[in-house]
């Protein structure tokens, strides 16, 4: 039995893997890539760990800030005069628990009734308001992990969007919520009900308005949150996906604990048990959707074997300054700039692998990213002093730290001899050429040849 999964599972991968698609029907090679993605999905699920680590991180979290983010929304909504939707919103939200969602709902809604801004004073609110702040950079950070991104926003992009979701995403979602309930009670739909046809299409729109309502809150998050540009179109495949999985795992998850009796073990903690199960299922759901939009968005990464994405050294040499080269061309450029996005693309690198260049040089200060958004890259000094010398030491010290250097290495005289002269001649060959030689062209080639140097 064992010998025959095997020779199975052997199969399977070989027609995904290894079958030449290139004649295929557009079908053929649609169905293909959709296998690959589940592949890589399930392989960063199950095998990696990686994504399974982050949801019960998000858990943890979660459970802390859970309160205080939504005290928050309520301040925010009672301005609209919809602060009383949070209750049925979050009973809505906690449908899947059963009978257990109307006591959590109640326990959670309790808690922030008890929140006193003005006993809390200052201090007590900028603390609620870090909790919340906290969760939202947590889910950043499993989001750029997902989409592979190492570079996290800027303090002022991060205080501005953080500040945008929790102030104008409350207000969004129970619009929406709004809409659709007003429609629904609509004279005009209530009389169309009396008719057979139309009663039948009123059936399937409302028990399709909680799969698009969460579809396209799933794509709204799936393009926001991740500090990269994320495809409206690999959002919404991500977030139909997730948005199916996590209403249909919620009625499955809502029939087992009626069903389920857990009193008689965990007694008063029954409902906290379940509540942070299906907290940790969501938040698994969620990843795998943000995971299946990164795949479909970036074809490089699907890949049998899983890859670690750096350059060698010499890559990291020739990309640094050759970025450093065109920032310096869009810095003398009127009216343009580049931004990191475009200058992966222009590079041919994934931002996986440039992301240690461009950390390097800006470090060393020979580069700035501005604060605008998207953030745009301009040189940390003029073109004209910035030496080619100083991009290659950064690139190459890079990793070195008070931890971390050359210093802790064993002392030995040969190896000091031959390093010191291959130091002396490599940098007589580059002494004196600035970034500004390198954009005039070939005119400081004859001045800096070995011969001359």
């Amino acid at each position: 039995m064992i010998n025959y999964t095997q020779h199975i599972r052997a199969k399977m991968i070989t027609f995904i893997w290894d079958t030449d698609f290139t004649q295929s029907s557009i079908w053929q090679r649609y169905l293909i890539n959709t296998l690959r993605i589940a592949y890589l999905t399930i392989r960063d699920l199950f095998f990696d760990g990686q994504l399974n680590l982050r949801s019960m991180s998000l858990v943890y979290t979660s459970l802390l800030s859970i309160v205080p983010l939504i005290a928050v929304s309520v301040s925010v909504l009672k301005g609209f005069g919809a602060h009383n939707q949070i209750e049925p919103a979050l009973l809505n939200l906690l449908q899947p628990l059963g009978e257990r969602g109307p006591e959590i709902t109640t326990t959670i809604i309790k808690f922030v009734e008890g929140i006193n801004f003005g006993i809390l004073g200052s201090v007590g609110l900028m603390l609620l308001l870090y909790t919340v702040i906290s969760l939202i950079q947590k889910i950043e950070s499993a989001f750029n992990f997902t989409w592979h991104v190492s570079e996290e926003r800027s303090f002022v992009r991060r205080f501005s969007d953080y500040f945008s979701v929790i102030l104008i995403g409350p207000v969004l979602v129970f619009t929406a919520i709004g809409l659709t309930a007003t429609l629904t009670n609509t004279t005009l739909y209530k009389a169309v009900l009396g008719y057979d046809f139309f009663s039948s299409i009123a059936s399937v729109f409302e028990l399709a308005i909680p799969y698009a309502l969460v579809i396209l809150a799933f794509t709204f998050i799936y393009m926001f949150i991740p500090n990269t540009k994320v495809k409206f179109s690999s959002a919404f495949v991500g977030a139909v996906v997730a948005g199916i999985a996590w209403q249909t795992i919620g009625w499955l998850f809502a029939s087992y604990v009626s069903q389920a009796n857990y009193s008689a073990i965990y007694s008063a903690f029954a409902a906290l048990f379940f509540f942070m199960i299906w907290v940790y299922i969501s938040w698994t759901i969620i990843l795998v959707g943000a995971c299946i939009a990164f795949y479909y968005q970036n074809p490089a990464y699907r890949s049998r074997n899983k890859r670690k994405w750096t350059l060698s050294n010499r890559m990291k040499e020739i990309a640094a300054l050759t970025a450093m080269l065109k920032i310096a061309e869009c810095y003398y450029s009127e009216n343009k700039t580049i931004t990191l996005g475009e200058l992966n693309q222009f590079l041919n690198i994934s931002s996986e692998s440039l992301s240690p260049v461009i950390q390097s040089l800006l470090r060393a200060r020979l580069l700035i990213r501005t604060d605008s958004d998207p953030a745009e890259l301009i040189p940390g000094k003029a073109p004209d002093v910035l030496t080619v010398s100083d991009i290659l030491k950064a690139v190459r010290q890079a990793e070195e730290d008070d931890v971390v250097k050359i210093t802790h290495l064993p002392d030995d005289d040969r190896i000091t001899f031959i390093f010191d002269k291959y130091q002396t001649a490599a940098q007589a060959a580059i002494l004196g050429i600035s970034l500004k030689d390198l954009l005039d062209g070939d005119d400081y080639k004859s001045s800096h040849t070995p011969e001359s140097v």
